[in-house]
């Protein structure tokens, strides 16, 4: 154990009492193991990036094992049930990346982790000097190279016999001519893991639905078969993960599958492991072979973003009390869920970690507020995120950002009002939000043109192209400053309650624009779902005993107001929101199949304005052309100058990012006459 090793080091420098206190505070779950299997050295060829200098990246494995009797991981779903080595422990490995400044004096103490999102990511370098992490959380992801993954047990009856329970997958948007899929496959990010008991479809239901108007039908249980046909003809050979049709799929139906599986993973494992590789990297000397901590003694403060679902993953996180590690010592000093609206399906059994908010999918039932809130509509009682971290004082200091599409189609409204809509829930101290105006999932490309992006793949309206990524820059060195520094962040931008409508053309008073599709019937809407009394809805944990779920109720889903061009209200707006070439949306629309109509699930759209009055009358379009908003190429400059200037004074835009945005606006085609 690294305590021994603290011990001898404080003999050495003649602290062994110290040490021995050191030691009383050591835990049994831990790091025991990590291994650097790779370092470049310098990476990212060789550049050197500001006072940090050259990079290099270390990446590799860990090896890690957790007390399932300890209260600090028994919040776990069936972590008893997992197998234990000789001292009682349950055992985990998984991948591990990291970028430090090769001259370590450069840096500046803080660890960035980033949260991979579906094992997704490469550490970067920064020219603040910050290291940067990712490591594997996601268990039921395939093990890959290219991946951050971790490997973690089947949950087993102590006498050996499986675990079981029910498990829904629904199927939409199966490619043409499609005989046999692969139930790990995208884009239906689901069944990565979850076998049938058994391969008798006799005990399985399995049903087809032509439309959304159209009832379901139960497919016979000879027509379809747990097996691959892709080299066999249909029976086909069979195989636990996959799924076979006999005269192939509809590409324009709903399936779904309900089986009852077996064999689940510990995927809550994912929590403790983050927890315990930041704090080995942010506390210990080496690990139990004397292998030495590539940043021991060198953090002041840990920093973690997550993007989408591993930023909810980062909600759960907290939420669950995985900010204190076993030795009672706080992890994270800081956090921002990005994107992010729900709590992640992470720790109950037979869980789906790449969840995404489509039907029947978990994530919104637990709490979802930092702040205590009583939950009346669903009778749920006063609780709050940050509560078991407030009680052990291990909370972060927390950014919460998101765009327009986290409310269309993430579901992010009972965030901010509740699940009854009627006011506004105060931010504790520790936390800020900025809401980003008019943006798609994670944010468009950016640049200022009058040429229209390409629609998103399935979807109606051109892609969104108004960016989060200049703002979420500036926010970070924001964050970085409120933990490091102490320096007030920005106040928090975000719509209340009174800026917030239901989501129809109406009540969002969105303008009658020729050939746009109305809002109406679009929002992706927040269910009370029923999943069985054995779940733990707080927690989002425990397990689910009815597939499909009940609908209990439809709880209030709100969208932010617009203004007469249908532009969001509120929060932080892009300089390109400010300066505006269109209606940039939170939502889009499906262009064909089973959705056909309805929301293109995380894209938002786009909706030019026309270049002259001429052309704008001549269309019936009431929002102001560009000629009449700006008059001249340099004066749509000189208005994005402005802007900038503007966000840069209120430190939401770096100096180099603004720079860069007023070029890029005097380099753009938009009113330039042609030649």
């Amino acid at each position: 154990m690294w305590c021994t090793t603290m011990s001898g080091m404080g003999n050495r420098i003649g602290l062994a009492a110290i040490a021995i206190l050191i030691c009383a505070a050591c835990v049994q779950a831990r790091i025991t193991r990590i291994v650097v299997e790779h370092r470049e050295s310098p990476a990212f060829a060789g550049q050197s990036f500001g006072k940090a200098g050259q990079y290099e990246v270390l990446s590799g494995h860990y090896f890690g094992e957790i007390d399932p009797k300890d209260s600090h991981n028994s919040i776990i779903m069936d972590i008893q049930f997992a197998p234990r080595n000789a001292r009682g422990m349950v055992e985990y490995s998984a991948t591990f990346a990291l970028s430090k400044p090769i001259d370590m004096s450069k840096s500046s103490g803080v660890l960035y982790y980033t949260v991979s999102n579906r094992g997704r990511g490469a550490p970067a370098a920064s020219d603040d000097g910050r290291i940067n992490l990712l490591s594997g959380w996601q268990g039921d992801l395939p093990q890959r190279p290219d991946a951050q993954t971790i490997v973690v047990p089947v949950a087993r009856k102590s006498d050996g016999s499986p675990l079981t329970g029910p498990v829904l997958e629904r199927l939409i948007d199966i490619p043409s001519n499609t005989t046999t899929l692969d139930l790990g496959a995208t884009p239906y990010v689901g069944l990565t893991y979850q076998r049938p008991l058994t391969l008798d479809t006799t005990k399985a239901q399995f049903t087809r639905r032509p439309s959304r108007n159209a009832p379901a039908a139960a497919v016979s249980s000879g027509d379809w078969a747990f097996a691959d046909c892709t080299t066999k003809p249909f029976p086909g050979v069979p195989d636990s993960s996959k799924l076979c049709m006999k005269r192939g799929f509809d590409p324009g139906s709903e399936y779904i599958l309900m089986f009852t599986a077996k064999d689940p993973l510990v995927l809550g494992i994912g929590f403790a492991a983050t927890r315990d590789l930041n704090s080995f990297l942010r506390y210990a000397a080496e690990d139990d072979a004397g292998t030495p901590n590539p940043l021991a003694r060198q953090l002041k403060w840990v920093i973690s973003r997550g993007d989408s679902q591993s930023g909810n993953f980062i909600r759960s996180y907290i939420h669950l009390g995985f900010n204190q590690d076993e030795a009672g010592r706080i992890v994270w000093d800081g956090a921002n869920p990005h994107i992010a609206a729900r709590q992640i399906a992470l720790n109950f059994r037979f869980a789906v970690g790449g969840g995404y908010a489509a039907e029947y999918q978990p994530g919104s039932e637990g709490v979802l507020w930092w702040s205590d809130y009583l939950d009346r509509v669903r009778s749920r009682p006063a609780a709050g995120l940050l509560d078991r971290c407030r009680a052990t004082n291990t909370c972060p200091k927390i950014f919460e950002t998101f765009g327009a599409l986290e409310f269309w189609f993430l579901r992010q409204s009972p965030d901010l009002v509740g699940t009854d809509a009627k006011s506004d829930i105060p931010l504790p101290p520790n936390v800020r939000r900025y809401f980003f105006p008019g943006t798609t999932h994670g944010g468009g490309r950016g640049g200022f043109s009058t040429v229209a992006p390409r629609p998103p793949n399935g979807c109606v309206l051109p892609a969104n192209p108004n960016p989060e990524s200049d703002t979420m820059r500036a926010l970070t060195a924001a964050l970085i400053d409120w933990v490091t520094k102490g320096t007030e962040p920005p106040p928090s931008r975000f719509p209340r309650l009174n800026q917030l409508a239901t989501a129809t053309k109406a009540a969002l008073g969105f303008p009658n624009i020729p050939g746009a599709p109305s809002p109406d019937g679009l929002v992706n809407l927040v269910f009370d779902y029923d999943f069985g009394p054995d779940f733990n809805y707080q927690d989002e944990s425990g397990l689910i005993t009815k597939q499909p779920p009940a609908i209990k109720q439809v709880l209030p889903t709100l969208v932010p107001k617009v203004d007469a061009d249908g532009n969001d209200v509120a929060g932080v707006p892009s300089v390109l929101r400010q300066v505006p070439l269109g209606t940039y949306l939170g939502w889009n629309v499906t262009a064909a199949g089973f959705d056909k109509g309805k929301i293109c699930t995380l894209n938002g759209g786009y909706l030019p304005f026309a270049k002259t009055r001429a052309e704008r009358t001549a269309s019936g379009d009431p929002r102001p052309s560009l000629a009449e908003r700006y008059g001249t190429h340099q004066a749509y400059v000189d208005a994005v100058k402005a802007a900038a200037e503007k966000a840069v004074v209120e430190r939401f835009l770096l100096r180099a990012d603004a720079d860069r945005l007023v070029a890029e606006a005097a380099a753009s085609d938009v009113l330039v006459e042609k030649p």
